[in-house]
């Protein structure tokens, strides 16, 4: 992977010129008391330089004669490695992660200036760690006081995400690789979980099921928490209490994904606990159904990304129109959004080593255009829970149609030709989920 890393670097190093760009690793959180959670990499920092600790900062300075990337590290230190884990150390980090020089992380204030006085700009992100945040802007402003004397010298701080993050938004073929690593092991557990669930089942068993395959499969774990809602908690969209006890005739929503060497699948299945959809269950979920097939077939380049979401909206709002759960024009519920009680979230999301992954989905009023490379998910869903309120104008809800939360949801790839289904190894049609 480090030619992968290399080329990376380059590219950004050939947008930012005479600028200098500091980027941090992240922090190593705090669970409760001194007990911390798994370390996971800022996803910037781990795009440039695949480097895996905290207490990191990687500068990339294109202009300096003689370094252009710059790692500091924690130095080696035995006495606490035998508590916290193996560090790479000041000079291996040299020969393994392809840096020019590297430093010891105290010797930051003291070897930072030297790439900084030469540049025109300073690229770095103004994030959550204020200490840092301090740090970076003390060494701005003593070489803008000495602007004068130098004529040379930082005189803006910019935010670098974007110029990286349009980067990240296509995705390489090694990239996409680990993206179908990620979709393959995510959908095997989706398989297993659908296999497993039976009533009587509670929402937490199919959670291990699903998580036990990711760790077996050689995932980091879980992309996200996991999401495995039954009965009426499917309407609730970022449910993960998973601690009901599953009964016959509910649907089951799983929302859940694997991260593989820090890249994402992201998929969503909704079924029958029992084998079998009620008439108005399966009127539903045909109406997602065929909205997610007409959203994905969106999915080419040069079309809107907003086509996707626009798509899924008009098949829903004409679906709920037909069962009489929505009345009137359907252009005009669409533009005065009377569909949101059903449908409240967007169609997708960008996907990568973030799961709500960066780029753009506007540029002003002009929805981005995809481009091959990019990966999105596409996610409709109709969710009809007991509290729900009609708008103005519209029907109440018959009971028989409360407590429904539908949701299908596939990762998808820009290709040049359309697009690839990276997560189609998981059955959604009617006839594959009954039996």
């Amino acid at each position: 992977m480090q030619p992968e890393f290399d080329r990376r670097r380059a590219q950004l190093m050939a947008k930012i010129g005479k600028g200098t760009a500091i980027f941090r690793s992240a922090p190593q959180a705090v669970m409760h008391n001194d007990v911390e959670y798994n370390f996971r990499q800022d996803s910037d920092f781990f795009y440039l330089t695949g480097f895996n600790e905290p207490e990191a900062v990687a500068v990339l300075a294109p202009h300096h004669e003689e370094h252009r990337f710059i790692l500091f590290v924690q130095p080696k230190d035995p006495d606490r490695e035998t508590w916290t884990g193996y560090r790479v150390g000041v000079e291996a980090a040299k020969e393994q992660f392809g840096a020019d020089v590297v430093y010891s992380i105290a010797e930051l204030d003291e070897k930072l200036p030297q790439y900084l006085e030469k540049s025109d700009r300073i690229y770095y992100r103004l994030g959550r760690d204020r200490t840092f945040n301090d740090k970076v802007l003390k060494h701005w402003q003593q070489l803008i006081r000495t602007y004068p004397k130098r004529g040379t010298g930082p005189v803006a701080i910019e935010d670098p995400a974007t110029t990286l993050h349009p980067l990240r938004l296509i995705k390489s073929d090694a990239e996409i690789e680990l993206m179908r690593k990620a979709a393959t092991i995510s959908a095997e557990a989706h398989n297993r979980a659908r296999e497993f669930a039976r009533p009587g089942c509670f929402e937490y068993q199919v959670q291990a099921e699903i998580e036990h395959v990711f760790r077996m499969r050689g995932a980091i774990g879980v992309a996200y928490p996991s999401i495995v809602a039954s009965g009426g908690n499917a309407c609730v969209l970022h449910y993960t209490e998973n601690t009901r006890q599953m009964q016959d005739g509910d649907l089951l929503l799983i929302d859940a994904g694997c991260s593989y060497n820090y890249y994402n699948g992201d998929i969503t299945r909704t079924f029958p606990i029992n084998g079998q959809f009620s008439p108005e269950q399966k009127a539903l979920y045909e109406i997602v159904l065929e909205a997610q097939l007409q959203a994905i077939a969106q999915v080419h380049p040069g079309n809107p990304y907003s086509q996707i979401h626009e798509t899924a909206v008009r098949v829903i709002v004409e679906g709920l129109l037909d069962l009489g759960l929505l009345q009137g024009d359907r252009d005009e519920i669409i533009k005065e959004e009377k569909y949101k009680p059903f449908y409240m979230h967007k169609t997708g999301h960008w996907l990568g080593l973030d799961v709500h992954d960066v780029g753009v989905y506007q540029h002003g009023e002009t929805s981005h255009t995809l481009e091959p490379g990019q990966v999105t998910t596409v996610e409709p869903g109709i969710y009809i829970a007991p509290t729900i309120k009609p708008v103005e104008g519209q029907p109440e809800v018959d009971p028989r149609w409360h407590g429904i939360g539908i949701r299908i949801e596939d990762d998808v790839l820009v290709t040049a030709a359309g697009h690839e289904i990276l997560t189609s190894d998981v059955p959604k049609s009617v006839a594959e989920l009954e039996r």
